[in-house]
């Protein structure tokens, strides 16, 4: 369990999970046994998030630009993957865990795609923990998907251009539903979203840490989270108390 509450909690929580390669790479390790380590983290982590009360934590678990790698680490990854579905489905689904995958999933390989509609199709009904798996996923990707759908529409006759603004196009997104986050965190001291929930994030407090992700325990998640608590969230408004004085 934690040691200590934060002050105040963000509702929905996204973290880019970089550093697997470099950290392996620094202790003279092959890329995959840090791929493997960071999988130990997002077990920590989604322990960590239902435990202090977080609502929705979002992992950018692979982009839709990361089928470039070289073909024994994609495979790697895609192994990984079915590992922690196939082995933590059953945990996540008694801690009233509820799983939902964003991303593309159009010409997905193999088993992968039925693994993760198993998931959200198992956790459906659950109240608690809603963790989102950014599975095949680029914001460009996505926001190109939505506008096509309107497009879809707009030519069916069902709406009119008038109807199409920011309102519209957040119903087309893979994020329908959910709250945009609070918090975004990047591991391993890059300073960049890297085509992660750019139409979601615009508002979100950005923390880069410099820890690899294999590194990322517990103590760093809250500290990150206590952090999230002291930035002022103005969403381009002014806060009451300094228009107050001015």
């Amino acid at each position: 369990m934690i040691n200590r509450q934060p002050a105040r909690l963000p509702q929905h929580v996204a973290i880019i999970m970089d550093g697997n390669g470099r950290w392996a790479q620094q202790r003279g390790l092959p890329r995959t046994m840090g791929h493997r380590k960071g999988v130990e983290a997002v077990r920590e982590t989604v322990r960590v998030a239902g435990e202090v009360g977080i609502s929705y934590l979002t992992l950018f678990a692979f982009s839709s630009e990361n089928w470039s790698r070289p073909e024994t680490e994609v495979s790697d990854l895609m192994g990984l993957l079915k590992a922690f579905i196939r082995r933590d489905l059953a945990e996540l689904h008694s801690e009233n865990v509820r799983i939902r995958v964003i991303g593309s999933r159009e010409n997905l390989r193999g088993d992968i795609l039925p693994l993760l509609i198993e998931a959200e199709d198992t956790t459906r009904h659950n109240s608690g923990l809603t963790l989102v798996i950014a599975f095949n996923y680029g914001a460009r990707d996505e926001i190109a998907r939505a506008a096509r759908k309107l497009a879809v529409k707009l030519a069916a006759g069902e709406i009119s251009a008038q109807q199409i603004d920011a309102v519209a196009l957040d119903r087309e997104l893979d994020t329908f539903g959910m709250p945009d986050p609070d918090l975004v965190i990047r591991t391993s001291g890059e300073e960049r979203l890297s085509n992660f929930l750019l139409w979601q994030a615009a508002y979100a407090e950005l923390l880069f840490v410099p820890e690899y992700w294999p590194d990322f325990t517990r103590e760093t998640f809250i500290a990150a989270i206590e952090k999230y608590g002291r930035r002022d969230r103005r969403f381009g408004g002014v806060n009451p108390v300094a228009a107050a004085v001015s």
